[in-house]
């Protein structure tokens, strides 16, 4: 089943510390300040910071769900298509993008509870 908006924001906001604080006119996912995902106005597609190299990787396996479009060329943030992608992948990509943005400590803390 596609992931919706309501599905990121969901996920997002249950991972330790994260918040939603606009920014360059997208709904911009935070955690401690650093952006790890952000969303435009209309919501089709969530942008999620990746390890380097990652997101041009998912982009050339699957790019009707993955792109880099050219203004993310120069970061590690690939666009994902809500109405392609299921809630268990987009899952997995804001945990990942989370624990990039995410001091040492509250990591550590994350995967403490999570044991």
């Amino acid at each position: 089943m596609a992931a919706t908006p309501d599905d990121v924001r969901a996920i997002a906001l249950a991972l330790p510390e994260a918040t939603e604080r606009p920014a360059w006119d997208m709904a911009c996912l935070r955690v401690r300040d650093k952006v790890f995902a952000s969303m435009p106005p209309a919501e089709e597609w969530v942008a999620i910071r990746l390890a380097p190299g990652e997101n041009a990787e998912l982009a050339a396996e699957r790019p009707a769900v993955f792109s880099v479009p050219h203004h993310y060329r120069n970061s590690s943030m690939v666009v994902v298509q809500l109405a392609a992608v299921d809630r268990t992948e987009l899952a997995e990509l804001l945990t990942e993008a989370w624990r990039l943005r995410a001091p040492a400590r509250l990591r550590a803390a994350f995967d403490a509870g999570a044991g």
